[in-house]
């Protein structure tokens, strides 16, 4: 095997499966994509990529793309939920950090994504469900799919995601998913939303004495190029039971959550529709990110919740790694090794920060949240500053 480009089995076409694919690529390391979905354009709500993240689109080429089909996001501004501005972060990131952070669809960068692994040769397979891994000694790797199907390899790459099937068979008693106990809403409305605000190319987010609500642009596309999020405390239901709902019923229970709220807000709600539904969960600490010749990363190894912002550049990032540290051509243990030695100690700090900031969002007194704002106000300057090594990393030179 040694003697002959080796071949990679990816499970997971989100994120990090593609540009690991595309990066492994350079590497001379053949790679194929199993993707339990039937490929769609359509999925999932907005995202940000930060500047780390970015450097790894500019790598692969595609960060003027994405900069072209997003929106650059100027800063990041704080408000109460009566409009009173709190603060200010992530000014000047291209300037600070050599890339901006950018908004854009998921099913957007999902299709550049896998559009770029088409191009640079990769095979790609949809509606293939992963059941099981077999992996005996020199023989190749297997993985079997609900349809009947496998497939044979050199090593796996488990990329799929939050509810990863590859994590249970690296780690077949390790932790489940963790619902932090927030359940987040979301989509998109027209640009013309936004414009009775002059909210420019900034992402305006307002923390409620429950909850939480954020908007920006995310496309140059004036119909829906404008996404925002709800965060809220599940009160004993969780994201099964309000996907159960038809549309105007979401839109209700919206209306009712944000009552009272600033403009634009109130205007998002109308405007909003095919509202996503999805619980707020990461996944603990892992004892380990391998077994033999399968490997997680990106979600699959170190799922975060969103509360800050870093899930997708964070999976990037891993991609870029591990295709840096495949092309020294170590014994594959060895890899896997220096691989999550490199990249644990980052990504549990960050999985922390984002569970953190989202226990802001939890429902407050009044008094409570009155202190929660002036902590925020006067602390603002000093929190973002501790921020910056999520932004300043590079992957390309680490």
């Amino acid at each position: 095997m040694s003697h002959r480009p080796r071949k990679a089995l990816i499970i997971g076409a989100g994120i990090a499966g593609p540009v690991a694919a595309i990066l492994l690529r350079r590497a001379g390391i053949e790679s194929a994509i199993y993707e339990a979905w039937p490929y769609s354009k359509g999925i999932g709500g907005g995202l940000q990529i930060a500047p780390n993240g970015m450097h790894v689109m500019d790598e692969i080429g595609l960060a003027g793309e994405l900069i072209s089909r997003g929106s650059i996001a100027e800063s990041f501004d704080f408000y109460s939920q009566e409009g009173r501005r709190l603060g200010s972060i992530n000014r000047d990131m291209a300037r600070r950090f050599g890339q901006p952070a950018v908004n854009v669809c998921r099913g957007t960068l999902n299709e550049m994504l896998v559009d770029k692994a088409w191009c640079a040769c990769v095979s790609l397979y949809f509606d293939k469900r992963l059941i099981k891994i077999e992996d005996r000694g020199d023989q190749p790797i297997i993985a079997y799919f609900a349809d009947g199907t496998t497939a044979e390899g050199d090593f796996l790459i488990g990329a799929d995601g939050v509810h990863s099937v590859t994590r249970r068979q690296v780690v077949p008693d390790g932790p489940k998913p963790f619902n932090t106990g927030l359940i987040g809403f979301g989509g998109f409305v027209p640009h013309a939303v936004l414009n009775g605000r002059a909210t420019g190319w900034n992402v305006e987010t307002t923390f409620g004495q429950s909850g939480f609500f954020g908007y920006g642009y995310c496309s140059p596309d004036p119909k829906d190029g404008a996404m925002w999020w709800s965060t809220q405390p599940a009160h004993g239901m969780d994201a099964a039971m309000f996907r159960a709902l038809d549309q105007q019923t979401l839109k209700q229970h919206l209306r009712g959550f944000h009552h009272g709220w600033h403009d634009p807000i109130p205007a998002i709600i109308e405007a909003a529709e095919n509202i996503v539904v999805t619980d707020t969960l990461d996944v603990a600490t892992l004892p380990t990110w391998s077994r033999k010749r399968s490997l997680l990363i990106g979600d699959a190894a170190h799922a975060t919740s969103p509360h800050a912002g870093q899930g997708a550049s964070l999976a990037l990032e891993d991609a870029m790694r591990l295709a840096r540290l495949m092309q020294v051509r170590q014994e594959l243990g060895a890899t896997f090794q220096a691989f999550e030695a490199e990249r644990r100690p980052r990504a549990e700090k960050i999985v922390a920060l984002a569970r953190r900031n989202g226990n802001n969002k939890r429902e407050l007194s009044a008094a409570g949240a009155f202190i929660r704002n002036q902590m925020i106000k006067w602390l603002l300057p000093l929190g973002a500053k501790s921020m910056d090594f999520m932004y300043a990393y590079d992957a390309r030179a680490a």
